[in-house]
C-alpha cells in the first residue's frame, strides 16, 4: 500500500477547458477515499491524473516520497478498475485474471497461486472456466476487480465501477468492496457521482465542484460540518433546505425571517450576522409536524413521495415562493394533498451560510 499527494495539481485542455484547479489532496496509506462530484466536476480527471493517462498542466504528483508526475503508466504500479469492465469477452474468466501478470513475465506457479487467492477472496471460484458473456454484471465487476487484486499494485483506482450496476446489486457490491477493503487494508481512490455511495464507503469523502476540491473529510464531518451551501446540499437526501432569510441580532439572539417563516436562534453571535440577508439551512429530517400553537411555520401539503418506513413531504409555507420545503416524516403519519399541516425547526441543527460566497458562517 501506498499514500499518494497531488499538489497544485492543474488540468488545462488545449481548448482552455479547466478541468482540474489548484488541487491539493492527500490520500493516506491503506486509506479507500471516495471522490465525488456531480458531472464535469474533474474526478475522474484526478484519477487519470494520478494513472498516468493524463499529464497535468502544472503541480505535481507522489506515491510515497516519489515523484510520479511524468512517470509513465505502466512504471506507476497502479491498478485501475473501470466502469466498463473491460474483460476480454474471448478469454475464460481466469484467462483474464491472469493476462497482466503474463504480460509481465510472472512465473507459471505464481499466477496460479495469486489467481486462486483472489478468486477465494472475491467468491469467484466456480466461475474461472465460464467466459464474460456468461456472467451477470456483479459477477463481472468482481473479476474486473480481481484482474487488479493479482497484480498486488502500490495503489488501486476505482472509476465508477458500480454505476452499471442494478440498485440492489450495486448495494450489494458496495458492501463487497467494503470488506475486500478491509481484508487487503490497500490504498483506494473511488470515483463516484453518487453520494450515497460515497458517503458509505469512503472512510474519507472529497467533494469536487468544477475541477475545484470543496471539502474534505470523514463523511460524518461533511455531513454535520459542510463548508459552503454547494456540499450541504449535494450531500444527503433528501437535499438541505435553503431559504434566503433576513437575519437580527439581539444580544445572544438571533431573530431568522423568511417569507412565512420566522423563528428565533441563541448562541450565534458571529459578526457576520450583522448582514441583512444569509442562507439558512436546515435537512429534511430536522423539521418536524408540530401543534399550531408550537409552529415556526403553517402551509400546505403539495406532493407526498412514500419511502417505506418514512415519508417526504412537500409543504408549501409561502405561495410566492417557487419551492416547498421538504419534511421528512414516519411512514405511519397519515397526510393527504391540501393537509395544513404545522411545522417546526430543529433550532440545534440549522445551518447558515454567506449569501455572497455560500461559505458557512457558523457550524449548528
Amino acid at each position: 500500500m501506498a499514500s499518494i499527494t497531488l499538489e497544485h495539481v492543474e488540468k488545462v485542455y488545449p481548448n482552455g477547458h479547466v478541468a482540474v484547479r489548484d488541487l491539493n489532496l492527500a490520500i493516506r496509506h491503506g486509506e479507500l477515499l471516495a471522490l465525488v462530484g456531480p458531472s464535469g466536476s474533474g474526478k475522474s480527471t484526478v484519477l487519470r491524473l494520478i494513472a498516468g493517462l493524463e499529464r497535468p498542466t502544472a503541480g505535481r504528483i507522489l506515491i510515497d516520497d516519489d515523484d510520479i508526475t511524468a512517470v509513465p503508466p505502466e512504471r506507476r504500479d497502479l491498478a485501475m478498475v473501470f466502469q466498463s469492465y473491460a474483460l476480454y469477452p474471448h478469454k475464460t474468466v481466469g484467462e483474464n485474471l491472469a493476462f497482466g501478470l503474463s504480460v509481465r513475465r510472472v512465473a507459471a506457479a505464481e499466477i496460479r497461486d495469486r489467481v486462486q487467492q483472489a478468486a477465494v477472496t472475491l467468491g469467484i471460484e466456480p466461475l474461472l472456466d465460464r467466459k464474460p458473456a456468461q456472467l451477470s454484471g456483479g459477477q463481472r465487476q468482481r473479476v474486473a476487480l480481481g484482474r487488479a487484486i493479482v497484480r498486488e499494485p502500490r495503489a488501486f483506482l476505482l472509476d465508477e465501477p458500480l454505476s452499471n450496476l442494478d440498485p440492489l446489486l450495486r448495494v450489494e457490491t458496495r458492501t463487497e468492496l467494503a470488506l475486500l477493503h478491509r481484508r487487503l487494508g490497500a490504498t483506494m481512490v473511488h470515483v463516484t457521482h453518487d453520494q450515497e455511495e460515497a458517503m458509505t464507503l469512503g472512510a474519507r469523502v472529497a467533494v469536487m465542484r468544477e475541477g475545484r476540491l470543496e471539502q474534505v473529510g470523514t463523511p460524518l464531518e461533511i455531513f454535520q460540518r459542510p463548508a459552503n451551501v454547494f456540499v450541504a446540499t449535494f450531500l444527503g437526501s433528501p437535499a438541505m433546505n435553503v431559504w434566503r432569510c433576513n437575519c437580527t441580532r439581539r444580544g445572544a439572539v438571533t431573530r431568522v425571517a423568511c417569507a412565512g417563516l420566522a423563528f428565533d436562534l441563541e448562541g450565534t453571535r458571529n459578526p457576520q450576522l450583522d448582514q441583512e440577508a444569509v442562507l439558512v439551512g436546515v435537512r429534511p429530517h430536522d423539521i418536524s409536524l408540530a401543534s399550531p400553537g408550537d409552529a415556526d411555520a403553517v402551509g400546505r401539503v403539495e406532493v407526498i413521495e412514500p419511502l417505506g418506513a418514512t415519508t417526504v413531504i412537500h409543504v408549501r409555507i409561502d405561495r410566492a415562493s417557487s419551492r416547498a420545503v421538504r419534511i421528512v416524516v414516519p411512514a405511519d403519519r397519515a397526510l393527504a394533498v391540501d393537509d395544513e399541516v404545522a411545522i417546526r425547526i430543529r433550532r440545534d441543527r440549522v445551518y447558515l451560510f454567506d449569501e455572497r460566497t455560500g461559505m458557512a458562517i457558523t457550524p449548528p
